[in-house]
């Protein structure tokens, strides 16, 4: 370990380029996990969403393509258009005080602007589906088809 510490700065000094690359990603990382420590929106594991349905019996709401909602969707998920998306719609706001699972195919668009909109309109329990309805069916979660 003291040859290490001796050897140390010679190294960063030959390769510092690489030096700073790592403590740019280093930094990164933890801005990273700083801000999802305070994101008012918690991003959950298909075994994570599972147990939540078991547990709380949350609004499922697919984000998705009716095209791709039709192919496959979460059992008990209500598709609703991005476009029709609205957190104030009376039937929407009926629920705010249950738990809100937003999904979209891929998890990478539609469900964090949807989920954001949702905290911003006061609801309290907000959930995303990390890798979205694509994950839940490698994770060999059962599907539902069609409307």
């Amino acid at each position: 370990m003291n040859d290490f510490l001796q050897k140390l700065p010679q190294f960063l000094g030959n390769h510092a380029a690489l030096a700073a690359l790592f403590v740019i990603l280093l930094v990164a990382l933890i801005v990273m996990q700083v801000i999802d420590l305070f994101s008012k929106t918690r991003e959950l594991t298909p075994a994570g969403l599972t147990l939540l349905i078991n547990r709380e019996s949350p609004l499922l709401i697919d984000l998705s393509a009716f095209a791709d909602f039709e192919k496959m969707h979460v059992p008990g998920a209500k598709h609703v258009a991005m476009s029709q998306f609205d957190p104030e719609q009376k039937d929407l706001a009926k629920a705010r005080e249950l738990p809100v699972v937003v999904m979209d195919k891929d998890g990478r668009g539609n469900s964090i602007r949807a989920a954001q909109r949702l905290v911003k309109a006061g609801f309290g329990k907000v959930y995303t589906l990390g890798g979205g309805v694509l994950a839940w069916q490698q994770a060999q979660y059962p599907v539902a088809k069609g409307r």
